[in-house]
């Protein structure tokens, strides 16, 4: 299948992982990505912490949000490097890049600047605050400027708690590259429209506002501020969570309540609670909420998780269990779906990825290959885009290739 994005080109000129997945994203769907790194490497290159400690594993820091580019050294501290990157764009049809505008503005290779030498061109600015006001030239990774500064972090953490509730690995840093990608091909379909290209702004501040939506309208229209999740009050008794008898837990979901409540008590062989007055339509379950809460925290923690998944395998409403990584890896609908596509790592050794949530065609994405190796496509891109040997022979004798 020819992906959607077949036949763009894409100059990267971005490190760490929200912006650059935006390029993983684009790549996986068939566009030839040109990441271009300092003759240093992304720095994301060197991090190191729990999840890639061990060097004989695939470093996922470096795959999930660079499989499938081409890699190619530039040092744009020097005019020649600057010029080099210029040349590569005008035969591009995206830029993208996290770099400050006090960078880009120094470096020359700032919207209007890359703009007018191709009006065509889809400039994407990935920002941590915004591209406009006090800190737009202000740096920020995803854990301050969404799950922090949009209030997330807040919501998820009890009043009095020892510690904040910290955020997952690279968790706005995604969902924001999957706005950018998305972002990108509308302004590639607008430019299919009009032959304009055109800026594309996307922030981690505005990622995390936009997935607490509900609340900060809320609040915006004088709620005040609103509840934390609290299972022991919940609403909607079967939309919560209860443990199982194996301290594992389930996740009801039937915001139907009235539909679902007399099925769930009987798969749960507790039919006296679909006939107890108290519980018996939605408006009674949310008045004698507690009540009916305990009755179910009794019934589920008394067998455990395996039992329930029997038990509830015909159950008419929405339910899941709160998975373990190793179960998610295992679930029938990731794999049928080809949610982890396999790839071989340069060192020829197999290993699975996670695919963007997107298909065409009833096709499940695949990566390209695996995130390159620094500079392991320089000379093929330079010739790819014009250069010729002696071209790039003189630009790694003045050291603008590393």
């Amino acid at each position: 299948m020819t992906g959607p994005f077949e036949g763009v080109r894409v100059i990267e000129v971005a490190s760490w992982t929200f912006v650059p997945g935006a390029g993983a994203i684009m790549a996986d769907l068939g566009a030839d990505v040109i990441k271009v790194e300092p003759p240093t490497g992304d720095p994301q290159r060197a991090l190191r912490n729990a999840l890639n400690a061990d060097d004989s594993a695939p470093n996922p820091f470096l795959q999930v949000p660079n499989r499938g580019k081409r890699s190619i050294t530039l040092d744009l501290q020097t005019e020649a490097g600057v010029a080099a990157l210029i040349r590569l764009t005008q035969g591009a049809d995206v830029f993208l890049t996290n770099y400050l505008p006090k960078v880009r503005t120094k470096l020359g290779i700032d919207a209007d600047t890359m703009r007018a030498a191709d009006p065509r061109l889809i400039y994407v600015r990935g920002t941590g605050w915004g591209s406009q006001g006090a800190m737009a030239d202000t740096g920020g990774f995803d854990s301050a400027a969404a799950w922090s500064a949009a209030g997330v972090q807040n919501k998820l953490t009890d009043p009095g708690a020892a510690t904040p509730v910290p955020q997952p690995a690279a968790f706005y840093d995604l969902q924001g590259s999957s706005a950018i990608a998305g972002a990108v091909a509308m302004a590639l379909f607008r430019r299919e429209r009009t032959g304009k290209g055109g800026v594309v702004d996307v922030s981690l501040l505005g990622t995390g506002m936009w997935t607490m939506g509900p609340d900060l309208v809320a609040v915006a229209a004088g709620s005040g501020e609103l509840p934390r999740p609290n299972r022991f009050d919940a609403p909607n008794p079967i939309v919560n969570y209860y443990r199982t008898a194996d301290d594992r837990w389930l996740n009801l979901v039937c915001l139907q309540a009235d539909r679902f409540w007399a099925e769930l008590c009987k798969l749960i062989e507790r039919p006296d609670l679909a006939d107890d007055e108290r519980f018996s339509d939605s408006i009674k379950r949310f008045t004698n909420r507690s009540a009916c809460i305990a009755e179910l925290d009794k019934a589920f923690g008394s067998r455990p998780l395996a039992e329930w998944r029997e038990v509830l395998s015909g159950f008419s409403g929405v339910w899941s269990a709160a998975a373990t990584f190793e179960e998610v890896l295992s679930n029938p609908a990731a794999t049928d779906n080809g949610y982890l596509p396999e790839v071989v790592g340069a060192d020829g050794h197999p290993f699975r990825v996670v695919a963007p949530p997107y298909q065409f065609d009833g096709v499940p994405g695949a990566p390209a290959g695996p995130a390159p190796e620094l500079g392991q496509h320089t000379e093929e891109v330079l010739l790819d885009f014009g250069w010729d040997w002696d071209e790039i022979s003189t630009l790694r004798e003045d050291g603008v290739l590393g």
